[in-house]
């Protein structure tokens, strides 16, 4: 296992494992500044090789407003010896965040939102997009991978046994929390163990006493298959219906189990 890093301005974390056939490795490091480097008011020309990263964001995804924080440099990567690479970047995922409408919740926090973020950036026109940064974000795989669907489900009961952690580590994609109204956030970890790995991409919403929605991502490896199992599902409820469950709001972990399931897909992602 290495942990070197290339020296930079500011540090970054990074780290890599070799394992069965893979090279995993992250990156993490601080989030992406609010302001061009030419000044508050300005920006890089589109067409600029030597953009700021702001600016580079903001011209690649043409979104009206960024999270509040873009841990742009925060990646994981998994690559197999054959070619097949996965990759969980936060560049991507705002990439799917709906752009040119209105978001599906439209409630008062929504305009308190914008009037803010215009002030912030003294723009009078809002321009419609969904200010609740929702991303149906699965991970960018390369042309190595074969997806296929399937019928089989997740080994729970494999990923609950007990084994040695080879390597684990949590990383935050991007974060907005709504104008104090709640949180938006697309996280993803892994863990390696002797048996294979296991990967949850997560986006988590709550809009206080609005609605709770979830989009998980999960990736199950083990080393006799030439294939990773994956799972995706949206899960979603109203507050209302959730009060249930109300001290539980804000742990994601505890509330996938309260929330039905809207969308369940599976595949089979052969990478040889």
């Amino acid at each position: 296992m290495t942990n070197e890093c290339a020296v930079l301005r500011l540090p970054v974390d990074c780290e890599t494992i070799r394992f069965n056939d893979w090279t995993i490795s992250y990156e993490k490091s601080h989030i992406l500044k609010s302001m061009c480097h030419l000044g508050s008011d300005k920006c890089c020309d589109k067409d600029d090789v030597n953009r700021c990263e702001l600016c580079h964001y903001q011209h690649t995804l043409e979104l009206p407003h960024l999270p509040d924080m873009v841990f742009h440099k925060n990646k994981l990567v998994l690559q197999h010896k054959d070619g097949a690479l996965m990759e969980f970047k936060p560049i991507d995922a705002l990439a799917l965040v709906a752009n040119g409408k209105e978001a599906a919740v439209e409630v008062a926090c929504a305009q308190e939102w914008r009037e803010t973020r215009a002030e912030q950036n003294m723009e009078h026109k809002y321009k419609p997009f969904d200010w609740t940064f929702t991303s149906t974000y699965q991970g960018t795989l390369n042309e190595h991978f074969r997806s296929e669907v399937t019928e089989q489900t997740l080994n729970k009961m494999k990923l609950m046994q007990r084994e040695n952690i080879l390597f684990y580590h949590d990383l935050t994609l991007y974060e907005d929390e709504l104008h104090d109204h709640g949180i938006s956030a697309m996280s993803v970890r892994i863990r390696v163990m002797p048996s294979g790995f296991f990967v949850l991409l997560r986006h988590f919403l709550r809009i206080d006493d609005v609605l709770i929605r979830m989009h998980d991502t999960r990736f199950h490896y083990e080393i006799e298959n030439n294939y990773i199992l994956k799972e995706y599902i949206h899960r979603e409820a109203p507050c209302s219906e959730l009060q249930s469950s109300i001290t539980l709001w804000t742990n994601p972990d505890e509330m996938q189990n309260f929330l039905p399931v809207k969308t369940k897909e599976l595949h089979k992602l052969y990478f040889k």
